[in-house]
């Protein structure tokens, strides 16, 4: 697999409020997107996507409850890797003796993700997102 670039960095965070407080209000920095309680930009420099991203939605997106099971750690945050083909570099892992929280697939906004965590507990997504490759 080869890894194109960092599609996205988001702090898994459990109090939406006070992770703005710090990131938006003493960080400055300029979320101008939300969808639900996830609230995040592309328009930080040097990163095409930054998020905090409620440790519930995480949960939802993974393994469709709001609560994240007890046999994982917690992850602190998630790092999404832009690949060409998800479901080949998913299979490479995988065989690779990687253990997938799931393999590849579409999620609702249109982004292709298989996900894993990390011996250290941060969820990684391998990811194909559309409009990072829209020539429009």
């Amino acid at each position: 697999m080869k890894i194109q670039f960092v599609a996205g960095f988001s702090p898994i965070v459990a109090d939406p409020g006070a992770a703005a407080a710090l990131y938006r209000d003493a960080l400055g920095i300029p979320f101008e997107r939300s969808q639900g309680t996830y609230t995040y930009t592309h328009e930080l420099a040097g990163t095409k996507h930054f998020g905090l991203w409620p440790l519930s939605d995480a949960a939802q997106a993974c393994f469709g409850t709001d609560e994240w099971p007890d046999t994982l750690p917690v992850p602190q945050a998630t790092l999404e890797l832009e690949v060409d083909d998800v479901a080949s570099a998913a299979a490479e892992l995988e065989a690779n003796g990687h253990v997938l929280i799931h393999g590849a697939r579409t999620e609702p906004w249109d982004q292709v993700i298989a996900r894993l965590m990390s011996p250290d507990g941060l969820l990684i997504g391998i990811c194909w997102t559309p409009w990072f490759h829209d020539s429009a």
